[in-house]
């Protein structure tokens, strides 16, 4: 297991050392099948055109409503789902989170695009400064421009695959605070270690810089305490290396959402998603990537009703809290089936 290789400069790093990087692009292990602009096209019109009413919800969500004064009081190890894939972690009396995204909207537009279901818990600007934020990748669901530069100020580290951090230096963040890291490449903060490691996706933000920076998931160990955040990804042999390598997992932080059959490569169905989590060896699973942002066809409360249903049947503890509710990692209670009260 390496260290962290790449600090963050003013300039773009040159990643062709990397063994994920080949003739200018980042690749997955297994190469996945190129979509084509017939397949993209059908994807756009059937999106656009025959999306179900019930990829929304018919009612507004329940959020429980934070505060920086409860997050401050919060005891270490407690985790709060803010939407989607962005968590919030307190771990060594400091707070982490992934994958940060306030925006009313998915989109490199404000005024079209996917857009919440519910707002945040917790306002932006309530947020207590953070210890570090962990990225995944850098598609507009997981990777937002304003709330990147409204943490910046008062963030001390920002965790990122590679070259996602050469977006974030060209934004404005300080480039001593941004650590880029390849698949099995660690760092350590305050005692914590985080392990980018393997995920089968892809990457961009626009018409012309496909798979330009790298795309991972993360492992954070806490002395006893392992947790891993899968990011986005389809189902892979990379799950089991992870395990082995790092394994076992208290809690695994899974996506379970935005899946299809016409794009079975890059998310996983929740078969999958259970698998993957057996595969890094996890004990309570979390499903992530639901219940914020309308991406794909199935009906929004899917992924919970499918992945309580497949883990009751395999006995895999399923940890489903309500956005903004506390959850204790060390004892994770199962949770309501929240979802139920929306469908």
């Amino acid at each position: 297991m390496t260290t962290c290789a790449f600090r963050g400069s003013p300039a773009k790093t040159d990643y062709s050392a990397s063994p994920q990087h080949r003739a200018g692009r980042f690749r997955n292990k297994v190469p996945t099948p190129p979509t084509g602009l017939a397949k993209s096209l059908k994807l756009i019109w059937n999106m656009l055109l025959h999306r179900p009413r019930t990829t929304v919800p018919a009612a507004p969500i329940e959020v429980a409503p934070l505060t920086r004064a409860q997050l401050l009081a919060a005891p270490d190890r407690s985790l709060f789902r803010l939407g989607h894939s962005t968590v919030l972690l307190k771990l060594r009396g400091a707070f982490w989170i992934t994958d940060p995204v306030f925006a009313e909207r998915a989109s490199p537009f404000q005024w079209m695009g996917p857009k919440r279901f519910h707002a945040p818990p917790i306002a932006l600007e309530e947020l207590p400064p953070l210890k570090g934020v962990i990225l995944s990748h850098n598609h507009y669901d997981h990777l937002d421009r304003a709330t990147v530069l409204a943490l910046a100020a008062t963030t001390e580290h920002f965790l990122t695959p590679l070259g996602v951090g050469d977006t974030l230096i060209a934004w404005g963040v300080p480039a001593h605070k941004v650590q880029q890291l390849d698949w099995w490449q660690s760092t350590q903060v305050d005692g914590l270690r985080f392990v980018a490691t393997p995920a089968q996706h892809f990457s961009g933000r626009g018409l012309h810089d496909a798979n330009a920076t790298l795309w991972c998931s993360w492992a954070v160990i806490d002395d006893d305490l392992r947790v891993f955040f899968s990011g986005d990804t389809g189902y892979f042999d990379g799950f089991k290396a992870i395990g082995e390598r790092l394994g076992p997992f208290d809690v695994t932080f899974m996506e379970t959402g935005a899946y299809d059959p016409q794009w079975p490569h890059v998310h996983m169905q929740p078969e999958q998603s259970l698998q993957a989590h057996l595969d890094v060896r996890g004990k309570v699973m979390m499903p992530i990537h639901n219940g914020t942002f309308d991406l794909a066809m199935h009906p929004w409360f899917e992924p919970f009703e499918r992945i309580s249903a497949l883990a009751s049947s395999r006995g895999v503890p399923l940890v489903t809290p309500l956005i903004g509710e506390r959850l204790d990692l060390q004892q994770p209670q199962a949770g309501q089936a929240w979802w139920r009260q929306t469908a």
